[in-house]
């Protein structure tokens, strides 16, 4: 085991002090989400979730974890997820594992949003991993072309056979490769004007708290 992935097996157990009996709980998508899962299988936590992905589903029936569509419930207590990258005022950057759509839902949707990260994922600025734009495959090229010409050095992802990558609610993803994103509210602002996008890897004020590798914990007060 990597001290990677050590840090996010410890991310993921301090999460559970965030989890009771009875809670309706949002569960991201991820390898350290996927250790959360672990956990809460193993304290045999009487829970409901609702998964941002069909990965997390399929896991969560596999350890016998109760899962029920979002439009089912009233609210979600507490929604646990990664990110590929966090910044200094804990906005982050979230899609790598192409969920960013259903993890954005679920997110706006939770009364407390916690990050659980390894120390790798954290940096001061946001940019160093591309920012993933779910779009719609009609018009695709045009949207590239668009992005080329602000500099955003964009990219279709592909799968491994070479297939623009399919998201789980039939969208294409488009990854732009910034390095540093000095304003996000204000790319956030560009790329959700732009016709054939249908949501962006920028989750601005969401986190509540964030927790690094089970050793440090940021948290801010809820707007």
């Amino acid at each position: 085991m990597t001290k990677q992935d050590l840090f996010k097996q410890k991310a993921a157990r301090a999460a559970l002090d965030y989890i009771k009996d009875g809670m309706i709980v949002g569960l991201g998508t991820g390898s350290t989400v996927s250790y959360l899962l672990d956990y809460i299988s193993e304290k045999e936590l009487d829970i409901t979730g609702v998964t941002t992905s069909k990965d997390t589903s399929r896991k969560c029936r596999t350890l016998g974890i109760r899962v029920v569509d979002i439009d089912m419930v009233d609210h979600i207590d507490v929604t646990i997820d990664g990110a590929d990258e966090v910044d200094a005022y804990m906005n982050g950057i979230k899609g790598g594992g192409a969920a960013l759509l259903m993890e954005k839902i679920v997110a706006k949707n939770s009364k407390t949003n916690i990050w659980i990260v390894d120390e790798t994922k954290v940096h001061s600025v946001l940019g160093s991993f591309p920012l993933p734009i779910e779009i719609i495959s009609y018009g695709s090229g045009k949207l590239i072309q668009n992005f080329e010409e602000k500099g955003y050095h964009p990219v279709l992802r592909l799968d491994n056979a070479g297939n623009p990558v399919v998201t789980d609610t039939g969208h294409n993803i488009i990854d732009l490769n910034l390095h540093y994103i000095d304003n996000p509210q204000e790319l956030a602002e560009y790329l959700e004007s732009q016709v054939g996008v249908v949501e962006h890897g920028l989750f601005i004020n969401i986190a509540d708290v964030v927790i690094i590798g089970g050793e440090k914990i940021i948290i801010k007060n809820k707007k």
